[in-house]
């Protein structure tokens, strides 16, 4: 019997959604950082959205249980720090599944600044494409989220924080 592949593990971990926004994947939100297949199992190097976020646990359990499903005989499941994760790993995939499913994806990092800014950047409106938006609140359903209304269709909506 041959050994399941890296890149069978790969799409496997394709499978473990972000319990937080289930329309998204751990691997397009740009949390997996490698696989590597060595002889005491699988070694998945994860990088965490927030370090202090709720869902930690649902998501190494998700992802022991999907490599274990693909073939994994062992699966270690290491939390990397450094570097930190930003909405700049979002895959461009996951940023249309977000808006389609009503978030309004973040805005690319600006590189030139070492600094987050108080005052977040212009944000369209997932539901009609308008700019014409307001914050509502600071904190959406979890933490990396804000809230929003449309000023032009009157809907309210989330939108990701760039970080």
């Amino acid at each position: 019997m041959t050994a399941p592949s890296a890149q069978t593990y790969w799409d496997a971990l394709r499978g473990v959604a972000d319990p937080e926004i289930p329309v998204v994947n751990i691997v397009e939100m740009g949390m997996v950082r490698g696989v590597d297949i060595g002889e005491h199992g699988v070694q998945v190097r994860f990088t965490p959205t927030f370090s202090g976020c709720p869902a930690l646990h649902v998501i190494r359990q998700g992802i022991t249980t999907a490599l274990t499903a693909a073939g994994a005989d062992a699966v270690t499941v290491e939390n990397v720090f450094s570097p930190p994760w930003t909405t700049d790993d979002i895959t461009p995939e996951a940023r249309a599944k977000l808006e389609t499913y009503g978030i309004a994806p973040p805005a690319p990092n600006d590189e030139s600044s070492l600094f987050m800014t108080l005052e977040p950047d212009a944000v369209r409106c997932p539901r009609c494409g308008s700019f014409d938006t307001r914050i509502t609140a600071s904190f959406g359903s979890a933490l990396c989220k804000r809230m929003y209304v449309c000023q032009a269709c009157k809907e309210p909506f989330e939108g990701m924080k760039s970080v």
